[in-house]
């Protein structure tokens, strides 16, 4: 391998530990080696920071460890140019092992320029990541205890589900809060309450109250209760402080919302996993979906390709774009054919990564070209010639042919 390094470091990062290896030397000789064990408490990253400013190394390279790489690129991050490596592209040869030698292995590919490098955002990018990342966490613990207070309405014969189509929406709420404290309805009582359309369904909700809630039953749904709206409150004060983090973003979060199938909060977090000027960080569309995972697997040996599944990529990315594909399921916009397209052959969760694939490569020219969405007219016809086209190809494979008239012309 040749070098393109005179001098590098590799880090191989612990719970406890960092062992870095130093190689320096000319391009066209043997480097010399300098192994150094490590502490990962601040001071003892500090003097990691000073033994490689006395070397005068400032090429890193270390291994993605889980997040124990995050204390080591905050304090070198000031005095080096750090290159952050998946673990699974730089796994060393099997055998012989040690934290010395997984050093000495990273040093030397990276000496060779061969370590790519994972897209590490700035610091204000990286906290708008974390909330994002956490107000989806909330969503689903929000829905988690949503389905505890589900299920113990079931457990009581209270069959609100089923006349209801929002337990959890105004009147629901009411209902439920007076469940809650033992209150014992009458038709009068419980018109009051409900609101809309439910005013017509009273007679059914009298008869989907009259269950058997029991004291046990009350107090469960209230501790659940009142964890549902602490939730409902946090989250509001983590969407208040997203949006303070977006502030000096806006335009690039307009071009995003102007997508079909991506609300405000979905742009929010696609937004904060690509970060700006996304056409820099890979240099084509097919780079980013492949990270985002949501790229096709390519798997071939002996001129046969194999069935593969897509690279695993950014969880928190994917899921954003599943989401706004299955958005577009029923839409008539171009987005909506294409998911409808591949589903007829494909099925449901093909068409959704092949439309997530879609989007991706929308908002990479969205980015690069500096503009909003903008719908292309195209015919849901198309889809009849494409397969007028494949079965012609077919026939002409049987080395036959066919005569193809439209029925005005027959």
């Amino acid at each position: 391998m040749d070098a393109i390094r005179e001098c590098c470091a590799g880090l191989d990062v612990h719970n406890k530990t960092v062992v870095a290896c130093i190689l320096n030397g000319p391009l066209d000789h043997t480097p010399q080696k300098q192994i150094s064990t490590f502490g990962t408490t601040t001071r003892e990253l500090l003097r990691l920071q000073d033994w490689l400013i006395a070397n005068r190394c400032q090429e890193v390279a270390m291994e993605s460890t889980g997040v124990l790489w995050k204390p080591v690129w905050n304090v070198l991050e000031s005095t080096c140019d750090i290159v952050l490596a998946n673990a699974r592209t730089i796994k060393n040869i099997p055998g012989r092992k040690t934290d010395m030698n997984d050093a000495f292995w990273i040093a030397k590919l990276h000496r060779c320029g061969l370590v790519q490098a994972s897209v590490v955002l700035p610091e204000q990018l990286r906290d708008l990541r974390d909330w994002t990342r956490y107000r989806v966490k909330m969503v689903q613990a929000i829905t988690a205890e949503k389905n505890r207070i589900h299920k113990l309405l079931q457990d009581g014969n209270i069959k609100l589900s089923s006349f209801i189509t929002d337990v959890f929406g105004v009147s629901g709420r009411l209902l439920l809060e007076q469940l809650m404290d033992g209150e014992v309805l009458d038709e009068e009582q419980l018109r009051g309450l409900v609101k809309t359309k439910l005013k017509k369904k009273v007679p059914e909700l009298m008869e989907a109250l009259n269950g058997r809630v029991r004291r046990h039953h009350r107090e469960m749904m209230r501790l659940h209760w009142d964890h549902l709206l602490y939730l409902e409150k946090q989250i509001e004060q983590v969407e208040a402080r997203i949006e303070c983090k977006l502030a000096p973003y806006a335009e690039e979060l307009e071009w995003l919302d102007s997508i079909p199938g991506i609300e405000r909060n979905t742009a929010a977090a696609i937004f904060a996993e690509l970060g700006p000027e996304v056409h820099k960080r890979f240099e084509t569309e097919e780079q980013l979906t492949s990270w985002a995972g949501v790229s096709p697997g390519n798997k071939e040996s002996a001129g046969r390709k194999s069935k593969t599944k897509c690279l695993p990529g950014n969880k928190f990315l994917k899921r954003a774009l599943t989401q706004a594909a299955w958005a577009n399921e029923k839409s008539s916009n171009r987005i909506g054919q294409h998911f409808r397209r591949v589903r007829k052959r494909r099925g449901d969760k093909k068409a959704c990564v092949a439309t997530a694939h879609l989007l991706v490569k929308i908002i990479y020219s969205l980015m690069k070209n500096r503009s909003g969405y903008e719908e292309k007219d195209v015919p849901e016809s198309t889809s009849k010639e494409k397969a007028l086209a494949y079965y012609l190809k077919q026939i002409e494979k049987l080395g036959l042919t066919v005569q193809v008239t439209s029925p005005e012309t027959s």
